[in-house]
């Protein structure tokens, strides 16, 4: 029997609104994997106080109140027949968070973000960034819906994903972002959207016809890699289609993405060979500010061993000129 992609997921909770969203998430993916749940509370230590004694008696008092909370959360997941471990600390979020993933062994790592801005906030802000950034397993944000007098309020919010939108420049890191979606929807029956994103060209007025041939070419290949990717998607029984877009990198992926109804962005954190970390970060940070769906950011992913492998590692480039080269 082929071990399942997720078996031990770390949810980390402020117990917001957005907590609430990510943790019918968790409660989702734990369900269908059969994975245990390991929720996180971080407690930062409180500020501008100006005694000890205070500083004490306020730790106490918040120390108290999100014992309780976890315990409700706690039993909660219980209710849904999840197997959960749930546990208390005082320190840096980021920190705590990263540590825990490594010290449990999980393979995925939940949280909320908030959705009604464009800025990160709740236990991250700078703790979601840092997470994503450095955290040793995928991580799983997840925007805070509105709340609207016609709509379901977070805690009843039925979850599902059966489209996932995975973005690629065809580097190694990203081809292996778009195999964690195939095989993450493959446990979910879901679709895929392959998508890649051209970036406007700037041309000046003595470009000639030369350039925007080669421009046409790079096009048209990509075009073919990405049929090439449907087909070992959809040999492996997944319902996958194909879009190449031109544009800003993170508006067209949002725009794909409403377009689509995208369930999930799946998408890795640094690409293309020649690129720096920071920039292709900079197009993931975008899009987890902004989108109005989760975002899953693949940076270090785990297989079994035994797994098979759909997408492959490398696949042609073309230079400059537009000439292809093998992988190497």
């Amino acid at each position: 029997m082929t071990k399942p992609l997720i078996t031990r997921i770390l949810l980390a909770t402020d117990f917001s609104d957005g907590a609430v969203c990510a943790q019918n998430y968790a409660v989702y993916l734990a369900s269908h994997w059969g994975a245990t749940l390991e929720v996180l509370h971080v407690i930062e230590a409180p500020r501008r106080l100006s005694t000890e004694t205070e500083r004490l008696a306020a730790g106490m008092k918040v120390r108290a109140e999100a014992a309780q909370r976890l315990t409700e959360v706690r039993e909660e997941l219980v209710r849904h027949g999840i197997s959960v471990r749930a546990r208390l600390v005082l320190g840096n979020p980021a920190e705590h968070i990263g540590v825990a993933a490594k010290d449990k062994g999980a393979e995925l790592i939940v949280l909320g973000v908030q959705g009604r801005t464009n800025v990160l906030c709740g236990l991250i802000g700078s703790t979601a960034e840092r997470v994503v950034r450095e955290g040793p397993c995928p991580v799983l944000a997840v925007p805070g819906g509105r709340e609207e007098a016609d709509t379901p309020s977070a805690a009843n919010r039925q979850v599902e994903i059966r489209r996932i939108l995975a973005p690629l420049d065809f580097s190694s890191p990203s081809l292996d972002a778009v195999e964690y979606a195939v095989q993450l929807a493959n446990g979910l029956g879901a679709g895929v959207t392959l998508m890649h994103v051209l970036e406007p060209v700037p041309y000046d007025l003595d470009c000639g016809l030369g350039v925007i041939e080669q421009e046409t070419q790079k096009r048209d290949h990509w075009n073919k890699q990405l049929a090439e990717l449907q087909t070992f998607v959809t040999s492996f029984g997944l319902a996958a289609d194909v879009e190449i877009a031109g544009g800003i990198a993170s508006d067209a992926i949002l725009a794909a993405a409403l377009r689509h109804r995208s369930d999930l962005i799946v998408m890795g954190t640094h690409g293309r060979r020649g690129l720096s970390v920071e920039r292709f970060g900079s197009v993931a940070d975008a899009v987890l500010r902004r989108a109005t769906c989760p975002v899953l950011t693949v940076k270090t992913p785990t297989f079994a061993p035994d797994y098979r492998r759909v997408v492959p590692r490398t696949m042609n480039e073309p230079d400059a000129r537009g000439a292809l080269h093998e992988p190497a």
